[in-house]
């Protein structure tokens, strides 16, 4: 079939293909690399014209002209389903509202409970079989273009073509319109350099990880200082399960650490549903017969994890309090980034035969405003902070001082376990804590 011809049947402009966009609408701009460039920009331009018009998207790693057009949001309301840097500052101005959720249940949202007026988003070029690959936002690109009433797909011959896997693509018969952009270059994440601390606790979670293990990592100094210590050990034919790929499965690809060999559920393929990092990165994505892009509601059902054995999760998180609680995405009632699929990963984690699930987390920071030390480890944690992680669900909590176990363990051992892995500064006050609380035995110990 000749799907060249559907294809300049539904080519327009960018400004053209906006006019579908009506006052009160729900736009969906989808996540991370698959938010439009060329469509932002000629909808903003339609400022004026529209009011109210609910846009919603996540991770965003380029300034959006929607948001720069309209600082009083009477035209356009951005919301975001995981703060990136960008948007943790929209936030803090009152330019962004964030969308609580479980990564899991993002295109469940959509196909039960959200409307869509228009989705545009962009695409890798179509293929000579009238397909566009959804490159390196799988997520729940699918559940979005089911639910849309209006399509609208902004083409970029910089995204690479990600294989599946399942969801990964979508047909010209079911787009509205396509805008061919000026192909801008993709967005990347600099790789954070791990200090010294990073480093240690990094060693503590290498020696819990044995041949054969499935890797999911998150991002950050921590990742890459896991990534590059695998890449530097003895370690072998590991695989990839995760949600975000990111460049420490590179450093270990490259390490010829990743063979996904003797995996029990896509053996041969590194699973994973987005994609952020270096440029290194998403050439290595592309057309890759090794790694396969599914819908997020595969790569965090923790049933899928749970057949998946010595699955291995990382993760870090921002602070935990001394019955087994922990915050990864709020500092106080500042929201600085979302669950995402933190609680996906540790419950699947668990589940997975010899599987283990790992928080980690510097025990102190720096407080920007006193310039004094801080614990990351609290009584309480603060007034109004988010959950990310219920303490039912707390595996191993990981430190430069030690990694307690928690899975299963009472109230008094949770506490005497996370103060053991505190700051020694802080014990002392953590103890009195638990005290206060009524946690601490008499027979607790602290080395």
């Amino acid at each position: 079939m000749n799907y060249m011809q559907d294809y300049r049947a539904k080519l327009t402009t960018a400004e053209r293909a906006v006019k579908v966009v009506q006052s009160g609408n729900w736009v969906d701009y989808n996540f991370t690399l698959a938010q439009p460039v060329a469509l932002d920009k000629a909808l903003a331009a339609r400022k004026n014209e529209l009011v109210n018009v609910k846009v919603r998207g996540g991770f965003s790693l380029r300034p959006l002209e929607i948001v720069n057009t309209d600082h009083q949001r009477e035209h356009f309301f951005y919301n975001s389903w995981h703060f990136s840097p960008y948007e943790r500052k929209l936030s803090d101005r009152g330019l962004c509202n964030y969308i609580p959720m479980v990564y899991r249940n993002k295109p469940l949202f959509y196909r039960k409970s959200l409307e869509v007026d228009v989705a545009m988003f962009s695409v890798a070029p179509m293929d000579r079989h009238g397909y566009f690959n959804f490159s390196l936002t799988n997520s729940a690109s699918r559940a979005i273009c089911e639910k849309a009433k209006i399509i609208i797909l902004e083409v970029n011959e910089k995204l690479p073509i990600a294989l599946g896997g399942q969801e990964n693509c979508i047909h010209i018969s079911d787009v509205d319109y396509i805008v061919e952009s000026s192909n801008p270059d993709l967005p990347v994440i600099q790789s954070v350099e791990a200090t010294d601390t990073d480093q240690k606790i990094a060693k503590l979670i290498i020696k819990e990880i044995n041949n054969a293990s499935t890797i999911q990592l998150g991002v950050g100094g921590l990742p890459n200082a896991v990534g590059t210590m695998i890449a530097e050990s003895d370690l072998r034919d590991l695989a990839i399960h995760t949600e975000m790929l990111v460049d420490a499965y590179l450093i270990m690809a490259k390490a010829g650490k990743i063979t996904n060999r003797y995996k029990n559920v896509d053996k041969g393929k590194g699973a994973w549903s987005f994609c952020a990092g270096s440029q290194e990165l998403y050439d290595w994505v592309d057309g890759n017969s090794g790694l396969a892009s599914y819908p997020i509601d595969y790569t965090n059902d923790s049933t899928v994890m749970a057949n998946i054995d010595n699955l291995v999760t990382i993760n870090s998180c921002v602070e935990v309090d001394i019955l087994g609680q922990v915050t990864a995405e709020t500092s106080g009632s500042r929201q600085i980034s979302g669950t995402g699929g933190q609680l996906d990963f540790l419950s699947g984690g668990y589940l997975s035969k010899e599987g283990k699930s790992f928080i980690c987390f510097n025990s102190t920071f720096i407080d920007k405003k006193t310039g004094l030390m801080k614990s990351r480890v609290v009584v309480d944690l603060p007034t109004n902070a988010v959950v990310t992680d219920p303490r039912t669900q707390a595996h191993y909590f990981v430190t430069e001082w030690g990694m307690a176990n928690l899975a299963g363990r009472s109230t008094w051992e949770r506490a005497e376990r996370i103060i053991e892995i505190a700051h020694p500064n802080f014990r002392e006050e953590l103890i009195k804590g638990a005290e206060k609380l009524g946690i601490w035995r008499k027979s607790n110990k602290i080395s």
